[in-house]
């Protein structure tokens, strides 16, 4: 009786003892599976640039392969100013990613959330900063072009010279006038030029031939009576 006794508790020891063991595994296997299945930790980020274009990637380690949500949110001053995209990735040992196009700016902050339920709701930390250098450098922008008043303006600045004087250009462009043409003549020159003779001329003639006819009457008279003197 007294061995079956020992035996029994020594049995029923044993049983517990193996109980808690079992337990002890059986809890620990959970946590590692939870903790193997999804972590936030798998998750990383990183603004890049594709060509001339900037790219936002996230990257998604979990061996499990558990489908987890992930959205990208443009942030300014901690509060979310745009929803850049969404999509769903399932991750993998060796790494899956996935591609939000973005052309984002130097310096600029986003925040990108992960949800893969019930393991994951919550946000890669820390935010995700950019570069300080763009995708594209700003090509050099050709100088302006002269605007029509500078245009216009050029040619005045290069013609400083004083410009002749007007009698100077006219005298030596045109000859002098001549002047005996276009000075009045007097009336009876106009007459005699315009006519041939002046209206008057007749009147004048037949005067003078009537005062010739009269002296030389006189001098004919004249000269009788001093022969008749004489004779007597």
């Amino acid at each position: 009786m007294a061995v079956l006794s020992v035996s029994r508790r020594t049995v029923t020891r044993s049983v517990r003892a193996l109980g808690v063991v079992s337990a002890s595994a059986a809890l620990a296997l959970g946590a590692a599976g939870n903790a193997a299945a999804c972590n936030i930790n798998e998750f990383s980020a990183e603004a890049k640039c594709d060509g001339d274009k900037g790219v936002i990637t996230v990257t998604d380690v979990d061996p499990a392969g558990v489908p987890a949500t992930v959205t990208v949110f443009l942030q300014n001053n901690g509060a979310d100013i745009e929803k850049v995209g969404e999509q769903v990735v399932k991750g993998s040992k060796e790494g899956t990613t996935i591609t939000f196009e973005e052309d984002w700016k130097p310096n600029a902050e986003y925040r990108i959330h992960v949800t893969a339920k019930p393991y994951v709701d919550e946000d890669i930390k820390p935010n995700l900063v950019t570069p300080s250098t763009p995708c594209k450098e700003d090509e050099e922008s050709p100088s302006p072009e002269p605007t029509p008043s500078e245009e216009t303006s050029a040619p005045a600045e290069e013609s400083e010279e004083p410009a002749p004087a007007p009698s100077e250009s006219t005298s030596e462009s045109a000859p002098p006038a001549d002047t005996s043409d276009n000075a009045p003549s007097p009336a009876g020159e106009s007459n005699l030029a315009e006519t041939g003779a002046n209206s008057n001329t007749g009147v004048i003639a037949g005067v003078a031939a009537a005062l010739v006819a009269i002296g030389g009457g006189a001098v004919f008279f004249g000269m009788r009576r001093r022969g008749a003197n004489s004779q007597r």
